[in-house]
């Protein structure tokens, strides 16, 4: 998967550039900081996937992937921001973007966001999808581990209890990639930014009475 990184801020650039390089089978080709330049990166290196930033100086990153969509219309372009309010996210879809990543996502749901994008499918991440869809399914949104999968919960309490992820996937029988993907939109669902709030969270939960 080749991926052009489009960021205005060179520190974040520099710090997805080494994070994406560390997913197997994954090319950072090239890095852009403005609209203008990313077209142009993007008909030169023509990668499968964009990484846009959704503000940038001059032209917005939503304005900056139909330009691309226009000259390559195959390449796949995941929008990422700070602004994860409806509005944002709905229009980002709308003009064609093949998902939408907040900023302070966990490293595995970027990884499992650039493979879906790939695909040709969309991704969303799970705080975004849970808070969108609730209204259009008629019932008010859950929170908390309420709004866990069984799956989820059985891993929270899992943690709680201190095991590993590999002890967990032992465990479980299943991969030690799978118990990685569970604990990254855990920590989404849970408004968890590092991995030691899930633990932290785990525990006392595991504290709690029946």
């Amino acid at each position: 998967m080749r991926v052009l990184i489009v960021d205005d801020h060179t520190l974040v650039r520099a710090g997805l550039t080494r994070l994406l390089q560390g997913f197997g089978g994954v090319d950072v080709c090239a890095e852009a900081s403005r609209a203008d330049e990313a077209l142009d990166l993007a008909l030169i290196h023509r990668p499968d996937v964009v990484l846009m930033d959704l503000s940038l100086p001059g032209r917005s990153g939503i304005e900056a992937m139909a330009a691309i969509h226009a000259e390559l219309p195959a390449t796949r372009v995941l929008i990422m921001s700070m602004h994860d309010d409806s509005q944002h996210v709905r229009s980002a879809l709308e003009r064609g973007a093949s998902g939408f990543v907040v900023k302070d996502a966990a490293p595995l749901e970027l990884e499992l966001a650039l493979r879906t994008a790939l695909a040709g499918e969309v991704f969303l991440s799970p705080r975004l999808s849970s808070r969108m869809m609730a209204p259009l399914l008629g019932r008010p949104k859950t929170e908390g581990v309420e709004s866990l999968s069984n799956r989820q919960r059985q891993i929270l309490d899992m943690i709680g209890r201190g095991l590993s992820s590999k002890e967990i996937a032992v465990e479980l029988g299943i991969s030690v990639k799978t118990v990685e993907t569970h604990r990254a939109r855990m920590m989404e669902a849970l408004g968890c930014r590092r991995a030691n709030e899930l633990v932290l969270l785990a525990a006392r939960h595991g504290r709690q009475p029946d």
